[in-house]
């Protein structure tokens, strides 16, 4: 890494550190309310602000120009400071090793949602809200909150930052400022997580369980305050459809919602859209229809929680409300099949995302058409925009990647010695940023019993997913070296 590549990174890196021990303050707070000992995390969060802020001092007069080699590698440390960054205050107040406090951290961040805690509601409030915040900060991504700090300093840049972490297959800016977008999209963010928030309390939640549900529902997280995650309220129905449409909107392009503030609901008419919701609706309605008939539970407890379950891991959220793997073979297979789906491009949701989906089977279709009639010359068409070569080859590829990652932790779990559903669906539900898996990473169970060696190489298959791959797997690339 060359010294001006060094430089824009180290200043980057100490912007968003700054902003997130200002985050941590948080946290900090609620341990004051409640009377909890915030000595340490304070002391912590003072060194990490001020370590940060002196490399930016140092680095102030320094002109960022952010090139492709340093936004990638920005995003990158970023990462892993987060996970360093959130794992000293999980270390510090709780009694687990820094492996399991950085897996802990990362999966926040991500908002993975898988956790190695077995007794959740032991926890310091201040550890609870450190972990939900963790969460809301990732949700948005932190690099979007980067963008809007770096485009004061250097305007000319932020869009190659954006793209380096934006999701999906094409980057939609709305307003001519990538800075403007980002405040406006952090605007929604905080009214979505408020209103959120007030609804839940409105139902019977205190504050406390609200706000933090609320950060972990609008982020598609699902880190919860008690150990039995949304299943403590199994019949509160208002909680649990407040929280289903919640994970569903923030499973939504937020670049709809954008949109809708300026009174166009075209965002909410694209082709993803409709797919997405017409997905949710049909799979929400063949778990209802399986548990009700092959069980003795009324049909409001069946529609909801199937509904639930559906729009928690179709959102790659991770609330569980009960343990879906009891009701039989077909609900689990729904539920499997359902992890590979995902949210929209530009949502706080991970795993594949339905845009990619309907780019690979109108391509399928296509292939079909071609065989039929091989001298027509076809295309596929989203929203009536050709998609481009390009645009098919990065699909594709990301598929690719998606296959052979999850295939690789496969193999490392299972030559571990853990039981191939185990090993299957704990790697789909990491690089799929999801949480729960199945067996002994079921909805009822925890990652406490991984190795250390295990969570490590969890912890990255998190953030390799989180990052949807290319920008992880080109630092192994020599070209990426050589040629910037």
């Amino acid at each position: 890494m060359d010294l001006l590549t060094l430089k824009n990174v180290s200043k980057f890196v100490s912007i968003i550190g700054i902003a997130l021990s200002l985050f941590f303050l948080i946290p900090i707070f609620t341990g004051l309310l409640y009377g909890e000992n915030i000595t340490k995390f304070l002391s912590f969060d003072a060194v990490f602000f001020f370590v940060n802020f002196f490399i930016y001092i140092l680095l102030y007069k320094h002109d960022m120009q952010m090139r492709i080699k340093g936004a990638i590698l920005s995003v990158n440390f970023v990462w892993v400071l987060l996970g360093v960054a959130g794992a000293i205050p999980l270390y510090q107040y709780t009694d687990i090793s820094i492996y399991e406090a950085f897996f802990e951290a990362i999966s926040g961040f991500t908002t993975t949602g898988a956790t190695i805690y077995t007794d959740i509601e032991s926890l310091p409030k201040m550890i609870l809200m450190h972990r939900s915040l963790m969460h809301w900060v990732g949700g948005m991504g932190i690099i979007v909150l980067g963008v809007g700090l770096f485009s004061l300093i250097n305007p000319t840049g932020s869009l190659t930052m954006f793209k380096a972490e934006s999701t999906g297959i094409k980057l939609d800016k709305i307003t001519p400022k990538i800075k403007d977008t980002a405040l406006r999209l952090w605007i929604i963010y905080l009214v979505f997580t408020f209103v959120n928030i007030v609804l839940l309390e409105f139902g019977g939640m205190s504050v406390f369980d609200a706000v933090n549900h609320a950060f972990s529902t609008i982020s598609t997280g699902g880190f919860s305050t008690k150990n039995s995650s949304l299943g403590f309220w199994e019949q509160n129905y208002f909680v649990l459809w407040v929280s289903i449409i919640f994970m569903f909107l923030s499973g939504v392009n937020f670049l709809a919602h954008l949109r809708l503030l300026k009174g166009d609901i075209s965002g909410y008419k694209s082709e993803e859209v409709k797919w997405y919701f017409i997905i949710f609706s049909a799979l929400g309605l063949m778990l209802f229809f399986y548990r009700f008939f092959s069980s003795n539970d009324t049909i409001a407890f069946s529609l909801t929680h199937s509904f639930l379950t559906i729009s928690s891991i179709l959102t790659t959220t991770g609330f569980a409300s009960c343990d879906y793997e009891k009701w039989g073979g077909a609900a689990i297979a729904i539920v499997f099949i359902t992890m590979f789906i995902g949210g929209n491009a530009g949502s706080t949701a991970g795993g594949v995302k339905v845009i990619r989906h309907i780019v690979l089977f109108k391509n399928m279709f296509i292939q079909f058409k071609q065989i039929l009639h091989p001298n027509a010359i076809l295309g596929i068409y989203i929203d009536k925009n050709r998609v481009t070569g390009k645009i098919f080859g990065s699909v594709s590829g990301f598929l690719l990647l998606f296959i052979l990652t999850n295939t690789f932790v496969t193999l490392y779990l299972h030559i571990r010695g853990y039981d191939t559903m185990t090993s299957v669906s704990t790697a789909v539900a990491c690089v799929g940023n999801i949480g729960p898996g199945f067996s002994q990473t079921g909805p009822a169970e925890n990652y406490h019993f991984f190795s250390s060696l295990d969570k490590i190489v969890l912890s990255f298959a998190m953030i390799i997913g989180r990052l949807e791959f290319y920008t992880v797997m080109i630092l192994f690339s020599k070209d990426f070296w050589k040629r910037y």
